[in-house]
């Protein structure tokens, strides 16, 4: 379905001197900047997978979505998608895909959906039966019957975001791109969005590739999960395995009555965090350490109560986005097996 091959993509700036001397120079001499936003990608995705493609800010994320639709063209590497490379923008190929923006929207603001969705029949050469019963099955399903005829404008971000959806699934695409879809979103509209598309998925089997974040997107929908740092590819496996990466960490906490343990330096060589009142303390360990610390714990301070979690996603997710260079030694390690 989607194969990328070593794809890379890097950008050129050029160096302005400062001054209007610096300025004339430039007219005739430009130092240019080159910036790596994707380096030697590899990923393959299979019809019906939703994979989750997640990253902090500068990642490449938005690189990656653009390149795989065809809004920019790679600067190294092979890429297919449904059998279509994106850069040449065929009619078939936009025809098998779809993108959503969650703070773009293709719908026109001063006429009602049901408009722009007209517009787009003809664009795609729907058929009107066939178009007809989409409107309905999809409308129905999102529960915005009532608000077709509406003018964009006058609806809320939730209501826009259901219709944005509508609009991106007329023409049946076998990909759907959707980049923050539920950005902004309150709660109830962040599951609604996310039961429609399941269900949409589970009845049409398409192929989904999702940027969030918010994790309770990834973990509602994802079965697979792909990190990208510094435009390198980390993480790429089930959903349930990648906390195996911080070698399952737990957070095991510590009540103390003495606030002076606060500043006994034992801690220091801790990934240890208290609470304001320092008479509690979390500290993150793997398995492997688990039982020597917490031992070694026990038996150094009075200890008034302890309990351990399970690291939450989110949690673990933060960890990744504060230190890359955990998903790339893993990465390493991984290709070295």
């Amino acid at each position: 379905m989607i194969e990328a091959i070593n794809l890379s993509k890097s950008f050129t700036s050029y160096k302005k001197q400062d001054g209007i001397t610096g300025t004339l120079k430039s007219f005739f001499h430009r130092v240019p900047i080159k910036k790596s936003a994707v380096n030697q990608f590899n990923l393959s995705i299979k019809k019906g997978e939703i994979i989750g493609l997640l990253g902090p800010n500068g990642a490449g994320k938005t690189t990656l979505m653009k390149m795989f639709t065809g809004i920019i063209v790679p600067s190294e590497g092979e890429l297919l998608v449904n059998g279509h490379r994106p850069s040449e923008r065929s009619k078939e190929f936009r025809k098998k895909i779809a993108l959503v923006m969650g703070q773009k929207s293709q719908l026109w603001w001063d006429i009602p959906a049901m408009d722009s969705f007209s517009l787009l029949q003809k664009y795609y050469e729907i058929p009107e039966k066939e178009f007809r019963e989409k409107v309905e099955y999809m409308s129905t399903l999102l529960g915005v019957k009532d608000l077709l005829h509406v003018h964009v404008r006058k609806l809320s971000l939730g209501e826009r975001m259901k219709l944005e959806l509508m609009a991106s699934l007329l023409h049946s695409p076998e990909i759907i791109f959707l980049d923050e879809p539920t950005i902004g979103l309150d709660l109830v509209a962040q599951e609604n969005i996310r039961n429609f598309i399941k269900e949409y998925h589970r009845k049409n089997n398409i192929t989904i590739i999702l940027t969030s974040h918010y994790m309770a997107d990834v973990q509602a929908l994802c079965d697979r999960l792909v990190l990208i740092f510094k435009g390198t590819k980390g993480y790429d496996g089930p959903l349930n395995d990648f906390e195996k990466i911080l070698g399952t960490k737990k957070s095991v906490y510590f009540t103390f009555k003495d606030k002076t343990i606060h500043d006994d330096s034992y801690w220091n060589e801790l990934d240890s965090t208290w609470n304001e009142d320092r008479t509690e303390v979390e500290i993150k360990l793997d398995e492997q350490q688990l039982r020597n610390v917490s031992s070694e714990i026990l038996a150094k301070f009075p200890v008034i109560e302890f309990h351990t979690e399970k690291m939450p996603i989110e949690k673990v997710m933060k960890t990744l986005m504060a230190n890359p260079d955990i998903i790339l030694d893993h990465s390493s390690q991984e290709g070295e097996k």
